[in-house]
């Protein structure tokens, strides 16, 4: 794959910035912190939701086909996309990145780590495919009746970020019922905590991938997430995943 076929246009980027750079930040980040995720409402438009669900049956976007049944995933499917992204798609993954860049550096810091993450998503992509990451990793997901998705990680190598984002497509009560996004907690000797998120058409959730740091009474302490999605009831349900990481 060459480099240019990942490149979004500056132009891209700077629209997905501005609308990024509307949200309440601080408030955002004291969700991730608090909780291991935080919702950005109305993230999409219904028009732009309908546009990327659309894109499901078409065949030239996608570099693969997952039925989860087959791997013990649970039970859907979901398609990764091919380079180049679609507009949307890679000017958001480019425009978020930055911000939760901020994050990731700071939980590692607390919990020990000593990676750190560039300022850029192109940065940070090249530092992927010199390890041989080089497949991307944003996907479209579709659930119909009975279908759901086990509580996983998306890790795809050994470089991950930390942080990805979902994006919900679909709308809750019209277009399906069911399909709730759970993140569940482990946190040592105790109890694990599972965390439901409440989401609208168009609205997205950043969350931990796999750890964050939470403070206890003598530091820091590390938890192991994990997220997935319960039973769909009925209907049809949409969901596109941003992965910030390239896969192996």
């Amino acid at each position: 794959m060459s480099a240019d076929a990942r490149v979004v246009a500056p132009s891209l980027i700077e629209a997905a910035e501005t609308r990024i750079a509307a949200y309440d930040w601080p408030a955002l980040t004291a969700e991730l912190d608090g909780f291991g995720c935080a919702v950005m409402e109305k993230l999409l438009s219904p028009e732009e939701c309908r546009q990327l669900a659309g894109l499901y049956p078409q065949e030239q976007h996608f570099r693969s086909h997952i039925h989860m049944a087959r791997h013990g995933f649970g039970k859907g499917e979901y398609r990764y996309f091919r380079y180049p992204l679609p507009d949307l798609i890679g000017g958001l993954r480019g425009a978020l990145y930055p911000r939760l860049a901020e994050v990731a550096n700071r939980w590692n810091e607390r919990m020990g780590i000593a990676m750190r993450y560039p300022a850029t998503h192109a940065a940070f992509l090249d530092q992927c495919h010199a390890v041989g990451q080089v497949r991307p990793t944003p996907l479209l997901l579709q659930y119909v009746p009975g279908d759901f998705n086990c509580l996983h990680q998306d890790l795809y190598g050994d470089l991950a970020f930390p942080l990805q984002v979902a994006i919900l497509l679909s709308d809750p009560g019209e277009d399906f019922t069911g399909g709730e996004f759970a993140l569940t907690e482990q946190r040592p000797r105790m109890q694990s905590r599972v965390e439901v998120v409440p989401l609208r058409q168009g609205d997205a959730v950043a969350f931990a991938v796999h750890n964050r740091p939470v403070q206890g009474t003598k530091g820091n302490y590390r938890v192991n997430l994990r997220h997935g999605v319960s039973r769909l009831r009925s209907g049809m349900r949409h969901t596109v995943g941003i992965i910030f990481h390239d896969a192996r």
